[in-house]
């Protein structure tokens, strides 16, 4: 029966990893592909964890071991109904409102009951194995933090590159049944009475409150990582496998063996992590050294992670409080979540809380690891805590605006002086546009978009009166320097944040010598909904950072991008990137539409603001041929096009 229930254990956690980015991807065309919605979606995962957990606390505790498996058992009988998960179409658009309620009640219809399901696996078996065994079964927690570490691993490498989100979710479904078999098995011989062990004083406010914090610090530091990882070192698609992988692993080490965690080692290791921490976190150019810098947040986020999940090993109760123990790790982790995911962004303007989760681990560390518990010496630290946050907060570059939203950090500096003065617009770390601030200067195509660029010679190319130009990606607005009287230039943007800046700082809107619309809202979802627009051009240029959006370069997406050209139209596709190949997609793309294409390359020249920039240009016919594997909806591979 032990291997039953380890093997039950092993796949629920295995699924509850997997279904997560393959439900994502499903959704994504329907609420274009903005970080909100994998937020929303994260928000969902962590809610429903957390319900998971609290169910066999609760089945535990009021109800006998029979009722607890009957109940459980038609639970898991309704969940094959709904199998395999369906995603509707819900016509909710995304642009003049967070569609939030709609994917929380898609996600709750598609995959809700059987999510749920998988998440009071961990704590419901170890019940189980307790009512049969006197010996502890908090290993059996490492073995289902070992699952999701495999499938964390797997889909990236092994799933995704092969399969099409459909066959996804039919082969996730095959392995969901059988994890219904096994967890049916597992449950035979519990029946009998409630976990046994010697009779435990209630828990106290002080346990209670350091198991959350102990959760929440750790679920905290691995996210606040994973961004600034981008941030500093490098924006390269799937990098929070890195700090996410850590986050598991150092709960299998600390609950599978007391003797990973050592005090005290720890003790000695904890200054250099933060020492680490603090150099990773300096705008170094880290590009040039992306190794280095991924080793120094490693290295921080193990010690830290190491230290909160070793002192939570050591707290963990006996049996008798073993479902209250899990649900209070659980809300830890979703508190942890929620506060990047969500309160960071609302109340900071930058990205502070990797520096807020630091203090919070090194009070946790004062307290624990180095006995410095006194509350005067804590409340003392705290007040010059918060007083270093307070001017962090209040200090401001004059020539430096920063804003913050749901969907990320923009940017816009004020840089030299006199005729070659000039504002730019950062997104993170990256470009996305800049402006001479010279009357003389000002109409100047910059960047990405000077005239020696590939949408920049093709507009200037295009003869004739009334040009029609459709731009998917507002930047500063470079592109609306090339209007002439009489031309029509349509933009899609999805961030109204960028629509304020590029209207208030920058002028190629505003001294435009032809008609500007600006479209607010994921550019694909508003493109269905139009009639044709007969673009004479239409120009691709949405990314989020240095990541593409996928739904926009998969041939759905470039179907639709057709429907709206004129017959002589041209798509452009900006494709620029440091860290993905992006020029051998769009040509796939566009060959097996029967469409020919050319990739178009400039050099920088930083004396008149250029940046090196590759364009694919689609214009003209060809025989339909599929060079490789084209993207789809149902299918897309990152690993494939990484440099």
């Amino acid at each position: 029966m032990q291997i039953v229930r380890i093997a039950t254990i092993f796949l629920s956690s295995l699924l509850l990893f997997l279904i997560q980015p393959i439900i994502v991807k499903t959704i994504l065309p329907q609420f274009g592909g903005s970080a909100g919605v994998w937020t929303t979606c994260m928000l969902f995962f962590q809610l429903v964890l957390l319900l998971g957990y609290a169910y066999p606390h609760w089945t535990t505790q009021r109800l006998r071991p029979r009722t607890q498996i009957g109940v459980h058992s038609v639970l898991l009988a309704a969940s094959l109904l709904v199998l395999p998960p369906s995603v509707p179409a819900t016509g909710v658009d995304s642009g003049s409102a967070r569609p939030v309620m709609a994917i929380l009640v898609l996600l709750a219809l598609s995959i809700g009951l059987p999510y749920f399901l998988l998440s009071t696996t961990g704590p419901l078996v170890q019940v189980f194995h307790a009512r049969t065994s006197r010996s502890l079964p908090y290993w059996l927690f490492a073995v289902s933090n070992a699952a999701s570490l495999a499938g964390l691993l797997a889909y990236p490498f092994l799933i995704e590159p092969w399969l099409g989100s459909r066959r996804q979710l039919a082969i996730w479904s095959v392995a969901y049944a059988a994890f219904v078999a096994l967890m049916t098995w597992s449950q035979f011989g519990a029946r009998g009475q409630p976990i046994p062990g010697p009779q435990q004083q209630p828990l106290s406010l002080k346990d209670r409150l350091l198991w959350i914090a102990l959760a929440a610090t750790p679920s905290a530091l691995w996210l606040a990582t994973a961004h600034q990882m981008s941030q500093s070192v490098a924006p390269v698609p799937l990098i929070w496998i890195v700090p996410l992988s850590i986050y598991l692993m150092t709960l299998v080490l600390c609950f599978h063996r007391d003797t990973w965690y050592r005090r005290g080692l720890f003790r000695w290791l904890f200054p250099v992590a933060v020492i680490s921490l603090i150099a990773a976190s300096q705008q170094y150019s880290w590009s040039r050294h992306v190794v280095w810098g991924l080793l120094l947040f490693s290295l921080a986020l193990f010690v830290f992670s190491m230290f909160c999940h070793g002192e939570l090993a050591r707290r963990k109760p006996e049996t008798a409080h073993l479902t209250s123990f899990y649900l209070l790790i659980s809300l830890g982790g979703a508190l942890g979540a929620l506060f990047v995911g969500v309160v960071a962004p609302a109340v900071f303007n930058s990205y502070l809380e990797l520096p807020f989760a630091l203090v919070v681990c090194a009070l946790l560390a004062l307290a624990l690891l180095y006995g410095y518990a006194s509350r005067r010496n804590l409340i003392r630290l705290a007040l010059v805590t918060v007083a270093a946050f307070a001017v962090s907060l209040s200090s401001k570059n004059p020539n430096q605006l920063r804003l913050r939203n749901f969907y990320g950090t923009l940017e816009v500096h004020q840089v030299g002086g006199g005729p070659a003065a000039y504002h730019a617009l950062y997104n993170g770390s990256i470009l996305h546009g800049s402006q001479f601030l010279s009357a003389q200067r000002s109409r100047e195509p910059t960047t990405y978009y000077s005239r020696q660029s590939g949408v920049g010679l093709e507009i200037q190319n295009m003869g004739g009166a009334g040009r029609r130009i459709g731009v998917i990606g507002l930047g500063a607005g470079t592109i609306a320097a090339y209007a002439r009287a009489g031309d029509y230039v349509r933009f899609y943007e999805l961030n109204s944040m960028v629509i304020h800046l590029a209207r208030e700082y920058f002028q190629f809107l505003r001294e435009c010598k032809g008609n500007i619309e600006i479209i607010a809202g994921d550019a694909r979802l508003a493109l269905a909904r139009e009639t044709p627009q007969r673009f004479d051009l239409l120009a691709v240029d949405a990314f989020s950072g240095d990541t593409v959006p996928v739904h926009l370069l998969t041939k759905e997406a470039f179907e639709l991008y057709f429907r709206h050209l004129a017959e002589s139209g041209v798509l452009a596709v900006h494709v620029t990137s440091k860290y993905l190949d992006l020029a051998p997609v769009v040509e796939n793309v566009a060959a097996s539409l029967g469409h020919a294409s050319r990739v178009v390359t400039n050099g920088p020249d930083s004396l008149n603001q250029v940046s090196s920039a590759t364009w694919v240009i689609v214009k003209g016919m060809r025989p339909a041929v599929e060079l490789k594997r084209v993207w789809t909806d149902d299918y897309t591979n990152l690993l494939t096009i990484l440099k």
